[in-house]
Formats: structure tokens, C-alpha cells, sequence
């Protein structure tokens, strides 16, 4: 088996741009199947821009290199070609989507599942997110309740590969675990099987969130590209102590 194979993201001398800006430069990276990637930074450092690439979003002109998802180039497809593979995202601040109500979204996402209104009040049980089901979308919503509804999709959809854009933000500390055990259950979501996961990639300044999670590597983005990469642990521990200063500073002297 090859290696692109065996990796269900590769990204091979990644550069973009948008409105002729550069934001990633020659960028590569590897998440094997059943593996949960961090992506950590200053704000700034071309986290987003990475994920919205990804995903296709059309501002993002890719100028050089390849994206592929299980050994596919994908860098032609849009969006909705890209999520028909199994590629979602949860992005940091969605828009308010008038006309549109969760329950209406995720009822949809869970028609072919086994008694899908069943599962729907208890994925809506688990998220607590009863009181706003029939609200239009993220609408007078503060930022914690939605994270916890684009998590409740995100479960919905179970995707083969699901990405998040600062999962952390806007949630406070008491709402952390909850949203922690959400993102857990979405990348191993068989209980009696906990170790066979799905795999994703979880972007965050802070770091909070990984508190709460099972991440297998950990990698630091640095003027659109990946600077470091290795032990979640001991990079957010380097990074309590020292700041991202010094991070660059490392990065820089290399």
C-alpha cells in the first residue's frame, strides 16, 4: 500500500493565495487514517486559510501543490464534491442561515438512519441544544451554544474526515468538557470500540480544548506553514510556559 494511501490527508507543497495575497506557503502535511491532528498558532499564521482550502472554499486559489484525500487529488472539486467524500467542517463563526432551523438540518442529515427522530432528540439531548432546535440556524446564539450545535451536525453527518475551527472559542471553561466529550464521541464514535476513530483535524490558539481531547500529534503553523510538529503534550506545555514567542524564535533560527 502506498503511502498516499494509507494517509486519508495529504498535502504536498501547498501554496495559496487569496485576492492575490499570499497565505500558505509551500505548506506540506500527513494525517493517517484514524488519526486526530492539532493545529496550533498566533493568529494570523494561516490555520484557517489551511482548513478553508481544504475544504474548497472558492477564495482560496491554490498557485502549487496537491491535496489529496485517500490517494484522490481533489484540488479541482468544490465544495459539495469535496463533502460527498466525507470532508466536513465546523467553521469558528457560521452565519445566521434565516429560514433554515437545526432540526430541519440534521433531520435531513439522519435520513437514512435507523429511526432518525430518535436519534435526533438524543443527539439534540447530548449537545444540549433542545431549547433552540427550531430556531433559524445560529441565530441569536452566543458562541458557545454554536459550537454545540455545529457539533450536533457534525454527529449527524459522521464524516469520514471532520475538521474545526476553534472549537474553543467563545465557550467558557465550564462548557469546555461538553464540547471536549462531543469532539471525542464524533472521532470514536462506536463506545464498545473506542480506539477505532475517525480522523480530523482540530485548529486552536488557545489550546484549552485539547485538554479535553484525544490528539495524536500536535503541529505549529508559522508564516503559512508548518513550522514544528510531534507530541501535543509537551508542545502546549512549551507553549504554556513560553508563548508562541519563542516558538518563532526557534522556528526562525532553523
Amino acid at each position: 500500500m502506498s503511502q498516499a494511501t494509507q494517509n486519508i490527508l495529504e498535502i504536498r507543497d501547498l501554496c495559496v493565495e487569496a485576492g492575490g495575497k499570499p497565505l500558505l506557503d509551500h505548506l506540506s502535511l500527513a494525517i493517517p487514517e484514524g488519526e486526530v491532528h492539532a493545529l496550533l498558532g498566533q493568529n494570523g499564521s494561516g490555520k484557517t486559510s489551511l482548513m478553508m482550502t481544504i475544504m474548497g472554499f472558492t477564495n482560496y486559489h491554490v498557485t502549487r501543490g496537491q491535496i489529496l484525500f485517500r490517494g484522490r487529488e481533489i484540488n479541482e472539486l468544490n465544495v459539495g464534491e469535496r463533502a460527498r467524500l466525507g470532508i466536513a467542517i465546523a467553521q469558528q463563526r457560521p452565519p445566521t442561515i434565516n429560514g433554515v432551523t437545526l432540526r430541519s438540518v440534521v433531520r435531513y442529515a439522519l435520513k437514512n438512519a435507523p429511526n432518525p427522530e430518535a436519534k435526533l432528540e438524543e443527539l439534540a439531548q447530548a449537545a444540549q441544544v433542545e431549547p433552540f432546535l427550531d430556531r433559524n440556524i445560529n441565530d441569536g446564539l452566543s458562541g458557545g451554544e454554536i459550537k454545540r450545535a455545529e457539533l450536533m451536525q457534525l454527529l449527524a453527518l459522521s464524516p469520514a474526515f471532520a475538521m474545526m475551527d476553534e472549537p474553543d472559542s467563545g465557550v467558557d471553561i465550564e462548557a469546555l468538557a461538553l464540547v471536549g466529550s462531543l469532539i471525542n464521541r464524533l472521532f470514536s464514535p462506536d463506545e464498545t470500540r473506542p480506539v477505532k476513530r475517525k480522523a480530523g483535524l482540530i485548529i486552536t490558539h488557545s489550546g484549552n480544548i485539547l485538554q479535553h481531547l484525544h490528539i495524536d500529534k500536535a503541529h505549529i503553523m508559522y508564516n503559512g506553514a508548518i513550522g514544528c510538529s510531534g507530541n501535543p503534550s509537551i508542545m502546549l506545555e512549551q507553549i504554556a510556559k513560553c508563548g508562541y514567542e519563542e516558538c518563532v524564535r526557534c522556528m526562525r533560527t532553523r
